[in-house]
């Protein structure tokens, strides 16, 4: 794009007052990282960084990509297309919904919106419950402030397929991101019969699809354990606090300066569960009250982080991984001994997910399906089991960034539906006298010591697309000269973008080593960064941080030169 020619006409046509400013106090740096692309939309959606630009979050790339979505709607549902819309806790969220609603009923499509904020589990869910066309939701889910996203689902309540990005992109390629928008005023499109807000008894059906998923069956115990809660200034407050209400756990503290709705989110600036920084002022909190579990759900609340006391009576954050098998081994015991385990039971897994988790699944006859990194490709999978009347086969799926889902009520992650089960599951085995560690360890003794972590490696500027390529390249010819990684002999690499067990081909690399331990490369889809996944099994913890240590050192080596370690976004 001509950057600079692209410049000018947002300082002709953008009149709003904040993108006046932005314009008028880049620099030609900031001018070219604006405006040098669009921002790139696919599977995620959009996902950006708030201002000025074509390569920004703002109104006017939330409009055009709203018109590109309408006319792709309205070729595939006609005069019946419909759209659930909601927003999250982040700045302008609100606005950009609001935009969204505005050019779908200037374009005829009924749009369901909700009041409030919810957390996107709502959205997919309204989506599949009020029988939409698709549904938005305004969310850059765990990123910084700065950040703001769009996220698409389709009528099945799951992200938008590869397919259908493609094709909605191509309807957005078409249009003047000034000329071709059709918008009305919001304070007018209620004078309409095209929009019309989503009612409390939506939200009342979501939750008691959540309270469905207790894995209790009729067993008795006490619920009475002390939970402190922290939404992290985003959507979890008033549904996560609920269902726990309603369920019989009482004893909750919300961690106050992080209960309110706030974008700016004042105390924790990374809001994502898997940072133990955003999770400070709950630690604090737990302490304080001698706490049984700290709850942490992110500002759309789809991913929980939790900590729980070690042996040394010290909070330990659980990553996502260990929360996972904890829940799987949890959810299939229970199944087991109430005779409530499905006929050829099944869970799913993103590719870079603990293997332990399929031990574990073994161990219990359940099937284990490993699927490409995103929830969107689990949500799949449970509609292809819809489909052949098979959804009661599903009983668990979750990914190592804290996504955890137990039921088909929704095709995402859900952060409420993993709080309420978290919480359950703690009570269950506290009232049998075994601490939530104790339980954690007992697994590990069992299958392996294995250890799992998530690296990202960001690529900034107008250049860092073009970098990442190059350093990917790298990798690759690395692998076929030397045979060796990390000083360890390789014994297999996995190539899906070749297509891989009929995955979807994706830009993925696979490197297996001996001795159990593997590295997963891939590009984010919505950033220039690299994510890296190691994966170790030793014959205890020490030694599986010390293997991991000597890897990631290894690949230090190679991806800093251009790049530098970023947060976990």
């Amino acid at each position: 794009m001509d950057y600079r020619s692209e410049y000018q006409a947002w300082c002709k046509y953008a009149m709003e007052d904040d993108l006046q400013t932005d314009l008028l106090q880049y620099g030609e740096e900031e001018i070219e990282d604006a405006f040098y692309r669009n921002l790139e939309f696919g599977t995620g959606g959009l996902r950006g960084i708030l201002g000025a630009g074509t390569n920004r979050m703002n109104v006017y790339t939330v409009a055009k990509v709203t018109q590109g979505l309408a006319d792709y709607l309205i070729k595939e549902h006609g005069n019946k297309a419909s759209v659930v819309i909601g927003f999250d806790s982040r700045l302008k969220s609100e606005l950009f919904a609001k935009t969204a609603a505005s050019v779908f009923v200037a374009n005829g499509i009924y749009v369901h919106l909700w009041p409030k904020l919810n957390p996107v589990s709502t959205v997919s869910f309204a989506t599949r419950f009020l029988v939409a066309s698709a549904g938005v939701m305004i969310t850059a889910s765990h990123n910084p402030s700065q950040y703001n996203g769009y996220k698409v689902y389709g009528q099945d309540g799951c992200q938008i397929t590869t397919e259908v990005a493609k094709a909605v992109l191509c309807e957005i390629e078409k249009l003047d991101i000034f000329k071709d928008i059709k918008k009305l005023n919001f304070d007018l499109i209620f004078d309409t019969d095209k929009i019309q807000f989503i009612k409390e008894e939506v939200l009342t059906a979501f939750l008691e699809k959540v309270k469905g998923q207790s894995q209790l069956y009729g067993e008795e115990i006490d619920k009475n354990i002390s939970i402190v809660y922290s939404p992290l200034n985003g959507t979890g407050y008033i549904p996560v606090t609920r269902v726990l209400d309603e369920s019989g756990f009482k004893n909750v503290t919300i961690v106050e300066e992080q209960r309110l709705p706030d974008g700016n989110f004042p105390t924790c600036p990374y809001p994502n569960p898997e940072e133990a920084e955003a999770l400070a002022f709950g630690l604090a909190y737990c302490k304080k009250k001698n706490a049984d579990v700290l709850l942490a759900t992110d500002p759309d609340c789809d991913r929980v982080g939790i900590a729980v006391k070690n042996k040394q009576e010290e909070y330990v954050l659980l990553s996502g991984n260990e929360t996972g098998i904890l829940l799987l081994d949890y959810i299939c015991s229970q199944r087991e001994k109430h005779k409530k385990m499905p006929t050829k039971p099944v869970m799913f897994k993103t590719i870079v997910s603990l293997e332990m988790a399929e031990e574990i699944a073994k161990h219990y006859g359940v099937e284990s399906v490993d699927v490409l990194t995103g929830f969107k490709f689990i949500g799949e999978q449970i509609g292809l089991l819809e489909k052949k009347n098979q959804s009661n086969r599903f009983i668990f799926g979750f990914e190592e960034s804290y996504g955890y889902l137990s039921g088909d009520y929704v095709r995402d992650k859900d952060g409420v539906g993993a709080s309420y089960l978290i919480c359950e599951m703690i009570a269950y085995y506290k009232s049998k006298g075994i601490e939530l560690w104790d339980k954690l360890q007992d697994l590990y003794r069992m299958y392996g010591y294995y250890l799992n972590t998530l690296h990202s490696y960001l690529f900034t500027g107008a250049l860092g697309a073009d970098k990442m390529k190059v350093t990917m390249q790298k990798v690759h010819d690395n692998l076929k000269e030397s045979g060796e990684f990390a000083g360890l002999k390789i014994t297999n690499i996995v190539d899906y973008s070749l297509g891989v067990d009929g995955l979807p081909k994706s830009k993925v690399l696979k490197i297996c080593m001996e001795g159990a331990c593997s590295v997963i490369i891939r590009p984010s889809g919505t950033e220039p960064k690299l994510k890296l996944y190691i994966s170790v099994k030793a014959e205890n913890q020490e030694k599986t941080k010390e293997k991991e240590g000597d890897i990631l050192k290894y690949i230090d080596a190679f991806l800093l030169i251009d790049s530098q370690r970023g947060k976990i976004c």
